[in-house]
């Protein structure tokens, strides 16, 4: 079976959806609503349409909701080159500017959540608040990793998928084979227990699993990953951690899943030096790593809440 045209992800619904050229590539985004812009960012193996929900009821709550295709994902371009943390920051960065608006409310998944809080520390001009969901700062991250590293619990467990993504065409292989099947399974791997039987479940894997398809996306993918951990032992690495150690000035919420076993709870929580004033964290029971596909009303209930605080 032939790969899918990255067209095939502008799926139909009440958004408009359109390209924008930012920071030197072409990012297709989809926008729906008007009033003060909320940006969404998605996760790893995720593209835009994983804020289905947040992007009707944002709307509705009177904003302009922008979700994009991440570099290399979806409908966006998909360039050799680009996937480290200063380059992916001035691409969120770049297409704030590029809609038109001085500010904006980012809004990231996990990877995108990471990306967010990048570009408040990095951009801080274009960065009205920050929503992290299922994410933790970079820093936290990186220290929570390297503190379990020889343990058989704990973040460096719960990550070994980094390491399995360093070697070269065998994690894309993986990704692609059987349809992208290894989306699905973690998908379910990651989420809260009840989550993979709920009704919606089946469409948001066939969704996923038919975007990783689309070529050049499953390389892009996990160049994220590559840069994030290669560049620990050379000097841009050093230069970024530096460059995002200082605690942002703009509000910060965390959303997280107290059943998250990819960034785990004690992660987010040690994200904390790096908030932002008026500033918080929520938990939310019962819930796994994508919390706003797992408990979309309270996540939108919690984020309208947030944005309309700041």
């Amino acid at each position: 079976m032939s790969a899918p045209d990255p067209s095939t992800v502008r799926h139909p619904g009440p958004w408009t959806h359109r390209d924008v050229s930012a920071n030197g590539i072409r990012l297709h985004v989809a926008e729906l609503g008007s009033g003060p812009a909320v940006l969404l960012l998605h996760g790893f193996g995720e593209f835009w349409w994983a804020w289905h929900h947040q992007l009707r009821a944002l709307a509705d709550a009177g904003y302009r909701v922008v979700a994009v295709d991440l570099r290399g994902y979806g409908d966006s371009d998909k360039p050799p080159r680009g996937y480290d943390g200063w380059t992916l920051a001035g691409d969120v960065a770049g297409l704030v500017r590029a809609l038109g608006e001085r500010r904006a409310h980012l809004v990231g998944h996990a990877w995108g959540g990471l990306l967010a809080w990048s570009v408040a520390a990095l951009h801080p001009r274009v960065v009205a608040s920050v929503g992290v969901i299922g994410g933790a700062h970079p820093l936290a991250l990186r220290a929570a990793i390297r503190r379990t590293w020889w343990r058989r619990h704990g973040q460096a467990r719960a990550m070994s998928h980094l390491l399995r993504f360093q070697v070269p065409m065998a994690p894309e292989r993986r990704l692609m084979a059987d349809g992208s099947a290894e989306v699905e399974r973690l998908l379910r791997t990651w989420s809260g227990g009840s989550w993979p039987a709920n009704p919606e479940f089946p469409e948001v894997a066939r969704k996923f699993r038919h975007a990783m398809q689309v070529p050049g996306v499953a390389h892009s993918a996990l160049e994220y990953y590559r840069w994030a951990f290669r560049s620990q032992f050379r000097g841009d690495g050093r230069r970024f951690a530096d460059a995002v150690s200082d605690r942002v000035t703009m509000p910060v919420l965390q959303l997280h899943g107290d059943s998250d076993p990819c960034v785990l709870p004690d992660t987010a929580h040690d994200s904390a030096p790096w908030r932002g004033p008026h500033s918080h964290l929520e938990w939310l029971r019962g819930v796994g790593h994508f919390p706003h596909l797992e408990a979309p009303d309270r996540t939108t209930k919690l984020l309208t809440e947030f944005l309309q605080s700041t």
